[in-house]
């Protein structure tokens, strides 16, 4: 483990070990949108999406990138004293136009001596040969990752949230990302309609076989206005409680390889979108609570992993007797 503060991998830790000083995201937007409102590949969007909650607070529309920068870099020095940055795109599909516009975006928020890494949020199907040249290309000079938006590893759940691509469509992204240098940071949902735990799992279990280097995790949250929350009205979709959340992310942090950067325990959408659940705004309970369902179960981040070389799990000690002893953690889900 690279922190032994916690028993997973954070964010904080890779960038305090990486530039000797806290880094703070700096959120862009750039008036993209995505090919499946667009109608690229579908229309309307994803069933849980309102891109409205990815807007920073107090964001005032449309301004200069460098504009941007500047109210964002004055609120977080104001706050925390800052002094490096990441420029995130993290704004719908941030790839998801013409090259020659994403060259110069992206290159002028590279241009502040200040941002020292570009994070691009976007989805697996606007990561084609090009943009990930031109993000290669960026990356030497520069710690540059993208974000993709899996959510699930089913087809059948993918199509019933209207993602409107496949996970054989994602796996291609990751591995031309991985081909080109690209770090990959993957989103994954807790709770989606008609999934299981077990199918949670198997989720987590592809991120670990992809060997992507970072994680998102998300809990399932209904937004006010979605298709979502027409679907949660008629009961076709259940909101998970912290008690089965918590759970849910402990296991999965033992699948994962111990050097995967966890980017994010859980969700925190601004309450004033959310219907269910409405646990989600203090994330330091939620990471506490995780941290302590680990700690009880005397696992950590890759307890659980197999790596595909070696055909066995990390070198953690543990025995497959101990992690399945748990009733809280429970199995790794390998018998």
């Amino acid at each position: 483990m690279h922190n032994r503060d916690k028993p997973y991998y954070p964010l904080s830790a890779y960038l305090r070990e990486t530039y000797g000083t806290k880094v703070y995201k700096i959120t862009l937007d750039i008036g993209l949108t995505c090919p499946n409102r667009d109608g690229t590949v579908a229309t309307g969007g994803c069933t849980f999406c309102d891109s409205e909650t990815l807007m920073p607070l107090g964001f005032k529309g449309a301004m200069p990138i460098e504009k941007q920068l500047a109210e964002g870099m004055e609120r977080l020095v104001k706050r925390h004293g800052a002094k490096k940055y990441i420029a995130y795109f993290n704004i719908n599909s941030s790839t998801h136009a013409e090259l020659g516009f994403l060259k110069e975006v992206y290159a002028t928020a590279l241009a502040h001596p200040d941002v020292v890494a570009l994070a691009v949020s976007t989805r697996p199907d606007c990561l084609g040969a090009d943009v990930v040249d031109l993000l290669s290309g960026i990356s030497k000079d520069y710690d540059v990752w993208v974000e993709l938006g899996l959510q699930s590893a089913l087809d059948s759940t993918l199509e019933l949230l209207n993602r409107g691509h496949t996970v054989e469509t994602y796996k291609q992204a990751v591995e031309r990302a991985h081909a080109a240098g690209i770090k990959v940071c993957t989103h994954i949902i807790a709770g989606l309609p008609g999934e299981t735990e077990e199918m949670y799992l198997e989720t987590v279990k592809l991120l670990a076989s992809q060997n992507v280097w970072g994680v998102k995790f998300h809990q399932l949250q209904v937004v006010k206005g979605t298709r979502m929350e027409e679907l949660w009205k008629k009961g076709g979709v259940e909101a998970l409680t912290i008690e089965r959340y918590a759970p849910h992310v402990a296991k999965a942090l033992a699948l994962l390889p111990p050097a995967t950067v966890i980017h994010r325990l859980s969700g925190d959408l601004p309450d004033r979108f959310i219907v269910a659940p409405k646990w989600g705004a203090n994330k330091f309970l939620i990471a506490d609570r995780i941290i302590g369902i680990i700690k009880e179960s005397g696992t950590e981040q890759g307890a659980c992993y197999i790596s595909e070389e070696s055909g066995r799990s990390d070198e953690s000690g543990r025995s497959d007797e101990n992690l399945h002893g748990t009733e809280t953690v429970g199995a790794c889900n390998r018998r």
